[in-house]
This record gives structure tokens, sequence and C-alpha cells, in this order.
């Protein structure tokens, strides 16, 4: 049984370059084979605040100062922690997620950016339907279901099988069912020899399902905060900005509409400036709009798919 508590500070933190959604991780502890997230204990003589706790530790392991960072949620399963804790130690992680632009972290350190959909293959839609979801994913999951009705809608609506829409945002359910399942490596249920290219990469602990909560977190806040702009330089062409949002949600969209509504809702304005290109036609700068903040209380970047 447990003896003791431990609070642990855990931040997912995410950049897009290139058009790829990354996460910064670290080397894991010295039993673990996986990489983690930035963290580290709460120090109630040291630290004032949670936050300032999990920015120190930020700085300290990447050497990455936070600028945009909000709290993400609280995980406390008992035995979400090490083997060895789990015994006498409860590990209670707040965990928090920022937004920032990618820096190279010093060769000393043992942190690196990582593609984010590499550890939630299933999530990336962006050129439609992954291919291994019908071929590959599906049977299994079926398989599972049997005729149970209940565990049948489960899979329907986590995966938009069986006539069902696929809803970006329920990352979370669809990381807990295929652990579940033990489809994925951290699952007790897991079978060695077992992996496929759907599995993803793993990580320590519960960190996965952190990364998952905070895609699903992104992907809601999205329509009604404007933290994409978080991601981008202060001047930027509405290409970037669409690709940005792409890379987050998932999913391709239709850019007319999209246009469209950004420009509408007033998000963003023209610089008057515009974009050294190579060839073809220079494309306009714009800027965020701070002041969309006063004038509306949900003003987020609407989500038109192309399909």
């Amino acid at each position: 049984m447990p003896t003791s508590l431990r609070i642990s500070l855990d931040a997912v933190i995410v950049a897009v370059t290139d058009d790829v959604p990354r996460v910064l991780t670290v080397a894991g502890p010295a039993q673990q084979a996986f990489e983690v997230l930035p963290s580290g204990p709460l120090d109630i003589h040291q630290h004032p605040t949670l936050e300032r706790g999990i920015r120190g530790w930020v700085s300290a392991q990447t050497e990455l100062h936070l600028g945009y960072l909000e709290q993400l949620y609280t995980f406390g399963d008992r035995d979400r922690g090490s083997s060895s804790s789990a015994q006498s130690t409860r590990v209670i992680s707040t965990a928090y997620l920022a937004l920032v632009r990618e820096q190279t972290p010093s060769p000393e350190l043992s942190a690196h950016w990582r593609p984010w959909y590499a550890f939630l293959p299933w999530e990336d839609w962006r050129d439609g339907c992954p291919a291994f979801i019908n071929a590959e994913l599906a049977p299994r999951l079926r398989s599972w279901a049997g005729n149970d009705a209940v565990r049948r809608e489960r899979i329907a609506l986590c995966f938009g099988l069986e006539r069902s829409q696929w809803d970006p945002e329920r990352c979370l359910e669809r990381y807990e069912l295929l652990w579940e399942i033990g489809l994925v490596e951290e699952s007790p249920a897991f079978e060695p020899g077992s992996l496929t290219r759907y599995a993803g990469r793993p990580m320590a602990w519960d960190h996965r399902r952190m990364l998952a909560t905070a895609l699903g977190r992104i992907r809601g806040k999205l329509k009604y905060r404007p933290v994409v702009f978080e991601l981008l330089p202060k001047r930027f062409t509405l290409s970037q900005l669409q690709r940005v949002v792409e890379a987050l949600a998932g999913n391709k969209l239709h850019t007319q509409n999209f246009r469209r509504l950004v420009e509408q809702g007033g998000l963003v304005e023209r610089t008057g400036e515009h974009e050294r290109a190579t060839g073809g036609r220079p494309a306009a700068l714009f800027r965020f709009r701070h002041e969309v903040l006063r004038e509306r209380p949900a003003p987020g970047v609407h989500v038109p798919r192309a399909w």
C-alpha cells in the first residue's frame, strides 16, 4: 500500500515547425527505456506556485523559457508512477500545456523535439483517413467488440466506424481504448512482439495519455480561443496560418472558407507588407488583432474541413 504522496509537475510543450506539430521530450530515468515529458517534483519550499515550479523544471531540463502556459489536467491513477514508487508512493501529477515557437535545445541536454503524430499516428487525417485504420486497426477493434453493443458503439464513436463521423476531439478516448485493449506498448495487456505501425511511439508511465489529453484540449480551444497565434511569428501569411491550424486539427481545411472566416471574424489584419517570395505572386502578410479579445467572448478559429 502507498505510504506517502508525491506531487509531480509535467509539461506538454508544443510547437509547429515546417507544418509538423512537435512535442518536446527528455530522456527518462535510468530504469525507463522510453522518453518522458519535461517534469519534476513539486518542492514545497522552493516553488511558491505550481506554475513557477514547472517553469523552473522546464528551464533546467530544456533551457526553454515558456510563454503561454495553462494547466491541463491532474493525473492521479494509483499505478501511474514507476513500479518502485507505485509500491511506496502515490504520485499525483499536475500537467501543463505550453505553446511555443521551436528553439533548438543545447546539445548537452537530453531534450528533443519529436513529431507529435509519431506518438499518436491515428490522429493525423490531413491526407484523409489513415490507411491502417480500415486495413489493420478496425478489424482488431471489431474483434474485441464482438457482438457487444456497448463496445461496438464505443469503437464507432472513437474511430468513426460504422458510418459514424470522425470526431477530432476524442483523442483521449481513442488512446484509452487502445490502452484497454492492449494495442499500445504501455498497456499491461500489450503482447510483446505484436507491434504494428498503428501502435505509435511509446512513452514512459502515462505521459502518452497526457499527450492525447493535450491534443484534445488544443483542438477544442481552436474554436473559441486564438491560441494558434502563439505558434506563429508576429507576421505571417494566411497560408502559414492555415497550415498550422491543419497540423493541430489533423485535417485539411477548405481554403476559401477558412480565409473568409478568419478575416470576417476580425482575427487578423493586413500589415501592408508582402512576403518576399522566390517565385510567383508575393503573399500578403498579416498579424493577429489583439483587439478581438475585447470585442467578443470566444474569438477562435473556425475549422471548415475540406472533406
